[in-house]
């Protein structure tokens, strides 16, 4: 079985809570780690305190040609990625009527192009290894129809886990998995900004543990599906949501 000690992780929104969380569990398993987001300061404060087991890297996932400049850049530095989280994304609250053109292809940008043309320059080097994870960071707004989430964010994460399951189809003889995870209302700045204090507390009583997922529960599943332990898991979507949705 594969040891995850210095392979190669590309996390995309690594400057964010979540994307951090993710770094950091990557980072103690011995992995490097490619943190690309387009807030380069905080990428820059993010380096300097994992040292140089990561590498900075200031990307817009929404431009294809500025993702295939960025991972060949990545080959060149450290070679082909292993494991790829696409963890990159903005959320919209704005329901269908209230949803502009600008904004509909802005979150389908980011949110959907963006994961795709990462798995699309990142697939070939995985297959030709015979290993490799895709992890992406779907929502449970695709099973709900987004119960607080807008029409052009929960229509990015619904198409995002399309992209998982023909993924998984494609690349499973090659030894390449891709899975998803479906959080739900984590503790980070678009839960508590996005909100008003009133929506909080009525999301609280929803869920039925009762409080919001912490962006290390959600680290530490990409850690187990990047690992050799899930092998055997491809085309899966794991739902972190406390209970708020069963199936």
């Amino acid at each position: 079985m594969h040891s995850l000690e210095n392979k190669i992780a590309l996390v995309t929104g690594s400057a964010g809570a979540l994307g951090e969380a993710i770094v950091r569990n990557l980072v103690k398993l011995g992995m490097r780690v490619v943190m690309a987001d387009i807030q380069e300061s905080r990428l820059h404060e993010l380096a300097v305190e994992f040292g140089a087991r990561v590498y900075p890297l200031k990307l817009d996932v929404s431009d294809d040609q500025a993702v295939i400049k960025a991972c060949d850049e990545i080959r060149e530095l450290w070679g082909d990625v292993d494991v790829l989280v696409n963890n990159a994304g903005i959320l919209s609250n704005n329901k269908a009527v209230e949803t502009s053109t600008q904004e509909w292809r802005r979150v389908m940008s980011i949110n959907l192009d963006g994961a795709f043309y990462m798995s699309r320059e990142c697939l070939p080097g995985m297959k030709a290894k015979g290993w490799g994870r895709i992890i992406n960071i779907c929502s449970l707004a695709a099973k709900t129809g987004g119960l607080t989430a807008g029409t052009a964010y929960t229509t990015s994460k619904g198409g995002m886990t399309s992209l998982t399951f023909s993924l998984a189809r494609e690349s499973a003889e090659f030894g390449v998995t891709a899975n998803g995870i479906s959080p739900a209302y984590i503790r980070t700045p678009m839960v508590t900004e996005q909100l008003n204090e009133q929506q909080r507390q009525d999301l609280l009583a929803t869920i039925p543990v009762k409080r919001f997922c912490e962006p290390s529960e959600v680290a530490h599943v990409v850690e187990f599906l990047a690992s050799p332990h899930s092998g055997f898991i491809t085309g899966e979507v794991i739902d972190i949501n406390g209970g708020l949705h069963l199936d």
